[in-house]
């Protein structure tokens, strides 16, 4: 059972998540007020470890949906202010400027809870900044599409995936052959029940900031005084291409349009390995260029079962290439569990998922 100071952490799948015990465990060691940073931070989950440990973060990730996600783990709001702040938002407009139309969302949401949704995104979209307006978006994101539940609704959606949006063609070809229409959800009350159990018992913030920009840039990195002494990350793995577009409704609610874009603006390249390679590369120079002196960096990395390589070969080409790190150590972590990876509720078989390594790195 998750520790109720634990829940924050879970506020929204994503699709590539490792578990809470990896950061924790290389930020064991750590000393009071050195700073974490994750240079592809996804949901924020080595910021909430540092959180938890009461070390200052900073997170980079260029997929806005992960730079939301993440930006809840290192704010601190409680149940009753993101309820207030839901109905609040929802009561301050009467109608939505733009609700979709077509087959797609007709059978994705019922008309009700559509207009709910558009209601809440177009306040979010101001840019209020607060505790709050950052935590409710993050919870949100989380609930706006899964899985049907017998004991009740816990997402807003028709039956879908989780951790990524189905595109609209495959998503209605599933819904008609099951006969599956939307519910009509209460949006107001299913944010009160996630956020009552998710905001339980929030753990004190450490301080830190999460950006949403592309790592490969070094003017992408916050210094801080002294120095990054620890860098805790999980790179996206080669092959690994579709952030953007398999996240495409919850970017929607973020503010894109409500067409699925293909872009991979501001990810790793992977129209070749050596070119991926330089990428990561660039990223670990980066992380030097910030870092305090022996700084340490650990690092989670596996391949899809698509296009097997081996993760070591291409972490430590990266990390030669980078001719700031030296490698000192690597271990198995383990083959990852279905449940996390992708969501196989549209997919009658996947892939034999392959062992992934933990390597740890030291500034040369």
């Amino acid at each position: 059972m998750t520790p109720p100071e634990h829940r924050l952490n879970a506020i929204a799948p994503y699709f590539t998540m490792y578990p809470l015990s990896f950061p924790l465990n290389e930020l064991s060691q750590a000393r009071p007020g050195e700073w974490v940073l994750d240079p592809f931070c996804g949901r924020g989950t080595t910021n909430f470890a540092a959180r938890l440990l009461g070390l200052p973060s900073a997170g980079i990730d260029s997929n806005p949906v992960a730079a939301a996600v993440a930006r809840s783990k290192i704010v601190r709001a409680d149940a009753d202010g993101v309820i207030r702040r839901c109905k609040e938002l929802l009561a301050s407009v009467r109608a939505p400027r733009e609700v979709p139309e077509g087959e797609f969302w007709e059978l994705a949401y019922h008309r009700e809870t559509l207009l709910d949704i558009c209601r809440l995104r177009e306040s979010l979209m101001s840019g209020i900044d607060e505790p709050e307006d950052i935590m409710l978006k993050a919870l949100v994101l989380g609930i706006l599409h899964g899985p049907r539940h017998k004991g009740g609704p816990g997402y807003l959606s028709n039956q879908m995936p989780r951790t990524y949006a189905t595109k609209p063609g495959g998503a209605v070809a599933f819904w008609r052959k099951r006969g599956l229409r939307p519910e009509r959800i209460n949006l107001p009350k299913l944010v009160e029940r996630r956020a009552r159990y998710t905001l339980a018992a929030v753990p004190e913030t450490a301080g830190g900031e999460i950006l949403q920009k592309d790592s490969r840039e070094k003017s992408s990195f916050p210094r801080v005084p002294g120095g990054y002494r620890r860098v805790v990350t999980s790179p996206p793995y080669w092959g690994m291409r579709s952030y953007i577009p398999d996240q495409w409704l919850r970017n929607w609610f973020l503010g894109a349009d409500h067409e699925v874009c293909y872009s991979q603006k501001g990810q790793l390249r992977h129209g070749g390995l050596g070119n991926f390679i330089e990428d990561l590369a660039r990223v670990w120079e980066n992380c030097a260029a910030v870092a305090a002196p022996e700084a340490r960096m650990h690092i989670r990395f596996g391949a899809l079962p698509s296009v097997p390589q081996s993760p070591e070969e291409i972490l430590r080409s990266s990390i030669e290439m980078s001719r700031r790190w030296r490698v000192a150590g690597i271990r198995a972590s383990g083959i990852p569990k279905k449940q996390r990876r992708q969501s196989n509720q549209f997919v009658k078989k996947m892939g034999k998922a392959i062992e992934e390594i933990d390597m740890e790195a030291v500034l040369s």
